[in-house]
């Protein structure tokens, strides 16, 4: 990761030991992601391999490192080269300091401000696994882990981060623990959730009120087919064998999820074997974070896993429990957050017992305290997006664009749907995990404890209060209850910064073509938004041109239910009679003489509500969506080859005919859905391309959960070729990362307002 500002590895003043007279030495600040994660006992070690004298310590901004001696310019550039696996070192600052000391050691924590990372939860390192294996006192325990890897943000109650602030907190250290934990030599120095058979943590069984022994019981009862809970780090999970078809479909019948993918736990000899995994997936799939990744499956599983699916979301074995249960059990599970449909996770081992006894025939449990609820985080890495920030990734921070050092304090709080919250603070962006849709009172709880923890967490006191547009979003609502100054950023202003802000782009670093395509947000002009091509910066922007709008025929029933939007578009083209064709039993006229009368008939120029409208004419998922963007994702699997279909400007009503004469000619729906994907792609692209080559534009943006579409993003890819294109990597392209966006643009207009005073 590129370093802020400051003295960077090697050039510190006078680190040349011949320039340097005795006692003469180096203050080093070592900020990012280094507590917590065994960075103090690493420049102990390195420190006294090299022969320095001096000290390390934790405090409110960071590592402080006071050091003489030896080659410094080497020591460090160590430190960011050379840190351990968790770590991730934003700056190194360098300034000469006296040292007076004779050897090197760790001295206890300062004081100060929080300003440093809680580190996410990390999953099981290697060493961790052997000595798990192996015939040691930890040989089949659950709860191994070590300052490399285990929990960290899920059991955290408060900061600092130490075992009496955890839900470690009741589990006293054994003598045996306590030496590991008191040893810099050892890979456990201050790893808070230590712990081991004689001291730790314990797993058991249980159904039907009986409690039973464990891994054993709970293996039998998933090679019998049935459905086990597992208290897992952020939640529990759902688990069925991924190979028994039957067990499958008794999971969808109890949790009436009759066609959401399922996520997949494999180890990774057996995930080759159901999924096509390139390196690059390899690669992510073995991250600290351990994400659910979107991989292109092989076709061996049940289509139950994901009914109409090219992809399957695939994670490797992220916590010891994990590792057992899949060891004992020998194949791939079926491995789904556990909780009532459309409420937040399950985390407590009473609420599993009273929620979820439904749909478990037996619970593997554990008595450590789950402080936090996590959902998994979801990823490609073909392209590289994230589509779902959660475990693994959040408490992370992401370092703020060139421009934003004077910002100030700033909390987001994001929109209604895939809600997250962001606070700025110092050069730094916390982007909370996933928490939900804010319709769902339990997630507004949860949203509401998310804003008083992270406030606690990081120390943060808010000056300005960022919301969306839209009046009816409960967090817009809330914004506006808290007695702040309040900043309202229109929806897809807020999706153009986001992506400005995970490319780095620069405050002052000109308007950019943003494409910004979704389901709907609120315009600026009261009207409702999703396709949309804006030329803005941080501060503001201008709406371009947008998808020739049409009715959302019932209002939000027409996200629902994908017929409406075909009927209308279809309707729109002169093709009323393919709408009669297409869709016989729905009913059509009396949807027709409400949107003629304009009654519950919106205008939007929802890019999302198009993809719907291609799909129903498919056939996929017409007459109602099982869960939010089914037809736009089995669009999006349909596999075929097709040249681009033709939009008039950004009117889709010759592409609608287009379509209808393949439809008529029997074309495979594949070749459709790639006529279209192209189609689209080439004709949002064209007029962007042309504000960059005119010099009104320096890049283009692509932004909004279309773009979690990778077939979408291709094809504009290619359309841009030979232009500079900002994309979406570590902060979601959908609603998720609209808090990021809203807090720099209300920081961009206070700073910008600040300069013209």
């Amino acid at each position: 990761m590129a370093g802020a500002p400051g003295a960077r590895d090697g050039d510190a003043p006078s680190a040349d030991r011949r320039n340097r007279a005795p006692g003469e030495g180096l203050e080093i600040r070592v900020r990012g992601q280094v507590q917590g994660v065994g960075f103090r006992p690493f420049v102990w070690q390195l420190a006294r391999g090299m022969g320095l004298a001096g000290e390390v310590l934790n405090d409110g901004e960071g590592v402080l490192i006071r050091v003489s001696g030896g080659d410094l310019t080497a020591f460090v550039a160590a430190l960011r080269d050379m840190a351990p696996p968790l770590a991730r070192v934003d700056r190194v600052e360098v300034a000469p300091c006296r040292v007076e000391a004779s050897g090197f050691g760790i001295a206890p924590s300062g004081k100060g401000a929080v300003a440093t990372r809680v580190t996410p939860d990390a999953a099981t390192c290697g060493a961790c696994l052997e000595e798990m294996r192996g015939d040691g006192r930890r040989r089949g325990y659950a709860f191994t882990n070590c300052t490399h890897c285990g929990p960290r943000f899920t059991i955290l109650r408060e900061l600092p981060y130490d075992r009496a602030q955890t839900s470690m907190a009741g589990f006293p250290m054994c003598p045996d623990c306590a030496a590991e934990y008191g040893d810099p030599a050892d890979r456990r120095f201050h790893a808070q959730p230590i712990a081991c058979p004689a001291c730790g943590p314990r797993i058991w069984f249980e159904a039907h009120g009986h409690e039973g022994g464990a891994l054993a019981e709970a293996v039998a009862l998933l090679r019998h087919g049935g459905v086990l809970a597992v208290k897992g780090l952020g939640g529990f999970h759902l688990a069925c064998d991924a190979r028994n078809a039957e067990a499958v479909a008794r999971l969808r019948l109890r949790k009436r999820r009759p066609g959401k993918p399922f996520a997949v736990m494999a180890a990774e000899e057996m995930a080759d074997r159901i999924a096509e995994i390139s390196e690059a997936d390899r690669a992510l799939l073995r991250d600290p974070a351990a994400p659910v990744v979107l991989v292109p499956s092989r076709g061996v599983l049940p289509e139950g896993v994901a009914p109409g699916m090219a992809a399957l979301g695939l994670m490797l074995p992220y916590t010891p429990l994990h590792h057992l249960l899949l060891q004992g059990f020998g194949g791939p599970l079926v491995m789904t957050s556990g909780n009532l449909s459309g409420e937040p996770q399950v985390i407590g081992n009473d609420e599993a017992r009273e929620k979820l006894a439904a749909f478990a025939d037996g619970f593997l449990m554990h008595d450590r305290e789950i402080v936090r609820r996590l959902d998994d985080s979801v990823e490609r890495a073909r392209p590289p997006m994230v589509l779902r920030r959660a475990r693994g990734r959040a408490p992370g921070t992401l370092p703020l664009p060139e421009g934003f050092g004077r910002a100030p304090q700033v909390l987001a709080l994001g929109g209604q749907m895939k809600a997250a919250i962001c606070l700025v603070r110092d050069g730094q962006a916390l982007l909370s995990h996933h928490l939900g849709d804010l319709d769902e009172a339990l997630t507004f709880d949860e949203f509401r404890r998310a804003l008083r923890d992270h406030a606690a967490l990081f120390d943060h006191r808010a000056e300005i209060v960022a919301v969306d547009l839209h009046p009816g979003y409960r967090a817009t609502q809330a914004g506006h209850a808290m007695g702040l100054p309040v900043t309202e950023v229109q929806h897809h202003h807020a999706h153009l910064a986001s992506c400005l802000a995970d490319a780095l782009w620069p405050l002052g670093g000109g308007p950019v073509a943003g494409l910004v395509l979704d389901g709907t947000g609120l315009g600026a002009d009261g009207t409702i938004w999703g396709g949309e091509l804006l030329l803005g910066d941080y501060a503001g922007f201008e709406r371009v041109a947008h998808l020739a709008p049409a009715p959302l025929a019932g209002g939000e029933a027409a996200a629902r239910e994908p017929w409406r939007n075909a009927l209308v578009r279809l309707d729109a083209a002169g093709l009323a009679d393919l709408a009669d064709r297409l869709f016989p039993r729905q009913p059509r006229e009396v949807l027709r003489r409400a949107v003629a009368a304009g009654v519950n008939a919106p205008l939007s120029s929802s890019a999302g509500r198009l993809f719907d409208a291609v799909a129903a004419c498919l056939g996929l998922a017409a007459a109602r969506q099982g869960y939010e963007g089914e037809a736009a994702m089995r669009l999006e699997a349909l596999t075929g080859d097709g040249a681009p279909y033709p939009f008039e400007g950004l009117n889709p009503a010759p592409m609608f005919r287009a379509l209808a004469r393949d439809l008529e000619a029997g074309a495979a729906p594949g070749s459709i859905a790639q006529s279209f994907h192209l189609g689209l792609a080439r004709a949002f692209c064209a007029p962007a391309r042309h504000l960059v080559e005119t010099g009104r534009a320096q890049a283009v943006a692509l932004t909004g959960g279309c773009f979690q579409n990778a077939r979408l993003l291709q094809a504009c890819l290619t359309e841009l070729e030979g232009l500079p294109v900002l994309t979406h990597r570590a902060v979601p392209a959908n609603d998720g990362g609209l808090a990021l966006g809203q807090a720099l643009v209300a920081a961009a207009r206070h700073i910008g307002a600040a300069e013209t005073a």
